[in-house]
């Protein structure tokens, strides 16, 4: 199994508590992917299969609760939303008779979803991975499945790429992208500060990240990602947003919602006599984007 397999492969709960576990899990950001977290909170639904229940409605109630559970424990993640509102209007509209009947219904809706995740999530790396050229030299904030698996995909058909990466603080998630990197051949990856982006980006043929998701006309990702795109653009270095097209919101029935986390991911000493701000994402102007790569082509805002 390659690095980035491993990365996106974890091993799922038992169903025993699996909505319970993937909620707190969602919710102490254990998955940084939100392409992987909208999969397994699909593959949760799944542990209603073995409740009991004494009728149809009692069923399609505590699926939506448990759904709606599931989309709070991360707001901010588009396709989490869409997926779990896509499994709740197929199980409601499939009209079942009887609870086995909304069951079935249930996994045909996870499974078809399951499957649209991963697929565009594929066909997006597959697109990004035809953009990058030999001796490519970029810089990465945050950490994207997608992205990992685009490189890998370059990698793999013997493209050479320099690779900086942020550690996208205070949580350190950059770390595991690192990590991952330094597992492909024919990538050299390097570690710096978030701080330190604008030291290094004018050696940079490009800025490459992942997504969060995009709505009206911003892109909001792991925060870090606006200072980057703006010195970016200051510098003349292009930048390149790279995920599944279901992350990009055009219609209603959803709206962004930050998160502020806890101080003490900043700072562990006492905090007398000032705040802390550790916001989650930041939002930046698709105007500083110069291509959205997804699984339906590249496009330029």
């Amino acid at each position: 199994m390659s690095p980035v397999s491993e990365a996106l492969c974890p091993r799922p709960p038992s169903h025993s508590g699996m909505i319970d576990e993937t909620v707190a899990e969602i919710e102490a950001m254990q998955t940084h992917s939100s392409s992987v977290v909208a999969v397994k909170a699909a593959n949760a639904l799944r542990e209603l299969a073995d409740r009991e229940y004494p009728t149809v409605s009692e069923y399609l109630r505590d699926l939506e609760h448990n759904s709606n559970a599931l989309r709070r424990a991360n707001p901010s993640h588009a396709s989490l939303h869409t997926t779990q509102r896509d499994i709740v209007t197929a199980v409601d509209e499939s009209n079942p008779d009887t609870v086995a009947d909304a069951v079935a219904a249930t996994e045909d809706a996870i499974d078809r979803v399951v499957d649209e995740v991963m697929t565009a999530k594929e066909d997006a790396a597959v697109a990004a991975a035809e953009r990058f050229e030999d001796g490519d030299t970029i810089l990465t904030h945050d950490y994207s499945s997608t992205l990992l698996e685009a490189i890998e995909l370059a990698a793999r058909d013997g493209v050479h790429l320099d690779v900086y990466v942020t550690e996208a603080r205070p949580r350190y998630i950059g770390r595991k992208t690192v990590r991952t990197l330094a597992g492909i051949d024919r990538v050299t990856p390097h570690l710096l500060t978030d701080a330190a982006a604008g030291h290094i980006l004018d050696s940079c043929d490009r800025v490459v990240v992942g997504m969060t998701c995009i709505v009206d006309e911003q892109l909001y990702n792991r925060v870090g990602t606006l200072p980057i795109a703006a010195t970016a653009g200051e510098l003349e270095v292009p930048m390149t947003v790279v995920g599944s097209s279901t992350k990009i919101i055009d219609e209603g029935g959803f709206a962004f919602q930050n998160e502020n986390r806890s101080a003490t991911e900043v700072i562990r000493e006492p905090t007398e006599g000032f705040e802390v701000v550790n916001p989650t994402y930041d939002a930046t102007p698709l105007h500083l984007v110069d291509t959205v790569v997804t699984d339906e082509g590249v496009e330029r805002p």
